[in-house]
């Protein structure tokens, strides 16, 4: 199940939301667009938005449940079920 999370503070971490989600399941994938590397660390900078992947559906239930609405940084993060990237169509 993928999700979609949002208004993250640009001082929320991979570390941190890995964290999050970890503690209610596996998770299989993790980006933040923008996000900037170094040394395969990350250096906290990022759009405020990024996507999370947890293979179990009731894993992925449990985590959005608990996560939805919480602080982080002093920002309530919302996680919202991501849907697959639509292509576009173009009407002549």
């Amino acid at each position: 199940m993928t999700f979609y999370v949002g208004n993250l503070s640009p001082d929320t971490t991979r570390e941190e939301l890995l964290e999050a989600f970890r503690a209610h399941g596996e998770v299989a994938s993790l980006s933040l667009p923008g996000e900037r590397m170094k040394g395969g660390r990350s250096l906290g900078t990022h759009r405020g938005y990024g996507f999370v992947v947890m293979p179990d559906p009731d894993e992925a239930r449990a985590a959005r449940r608990a996560i939805e609405g919480r602080p982080f940084h002093g920002l309530a993060v919302s996680v919202l079920g991501a849907h697959p990237r639509r292509t576009p169509t173009y009407v002549r």
